[in-house]
């Protein structure tokens, strides 16, 4: 059996200012902040074998205080998949005592387009609450020069499969850390949720969600943990 730990960020600035926030790479409020720590508490006896994470500030941050409060005398180490970078940070050592961390852009929050920097609300006034609605939960329609869900599904899930779902299928503990729509394009692939249904499905920020799977990828135990 494998063991999967997803973990949507904690809150960010422009969570807290009710922005659409996408690809703009803002930092945890101080909300957000406790949360991660609050996240981290509640992971602390796990001891993870890989992690992956997105590329962006806001899920790096929350990852940086989860380890923060982990038990785990591993040391992390951030791996990237562009180069020169992946040529630069090759190195010597004893791995046994490394936890590998690899980062992404293929984890990053669905692209919100025109929509970025915009309040929710405002943009409700100026487009309507039936059209922002449609924006931001249907499965197949964009906003104006941005992803939708299925978009981002279809970035988020080949690589989960790659990479990600053979490091469970060999029986390991991994830890995902990313965002609302990448995470909830996993939770999709993993419970095998409709297109219809995705979108009302909501992931919480800072609470992680642990599965554990066979070798076949089927889910034997679900929680959410707090």
């Amino acid at each position: 059996m494998g063991t999967l730990v997803l973990l949507r960020h904690g809150q960010s600035q422009w969570n807290r200012e009710n922005r659409f926030t996408g690809w703009v790479d803002v930092p945890l409020s101080t909300q957000g902040i406790q949360e991660a720590i609050q996240a981290g508490k509640t992971l602390k006896d796990l001891s993870f074998d890989v992690v992956f994470v997105s590329h962006m500030l806001r899920a790096v941050q929350t990852l940086h205080y989860v380890f923060l409060e982990s038990s785990m005398q591993k040391t992390p180490v951030i791996y990237h998949d562009d180069e020169p970078f992946k040529e630069w940070e090759q190195h010597t050592g004893d791995t046994s005592k490394e936890l590998p961390v690899y980062q992404h852009p293929a984890l990053a929050e669905r692209y919100y387009g025109d929509l970025q920097g915009l309040n929710k609300d405002e943009t409700r006034k100026r487009y309507g609450d039936e059209q922002v609605h449609i924006w931001r939960r249907s499965y197949s329609v964009a906003p104006p020069g941005g992803e939708s869900l299925r978009d981002t599904t279809h970035r988020t899930i080949p690589y989960f499969i790659e990479k990600i779902q053979p490091e469970v299928i060999h029986n390991k503990t991994v830890l995902i850390s990313a965002h609302g729509n990448s995470i909830r394009s996993i939770v999709m692939h993993l419970e095998h949720i409709s297109e219809e249904d995705i979108p009302s499905v909501e992931i919480p920020t800072g609470k992680p969600i642990q599965y554990v799977l066979d070798a076949s990828m089927q889910i034997l135990d679900k929680q959410v943990m707090e």
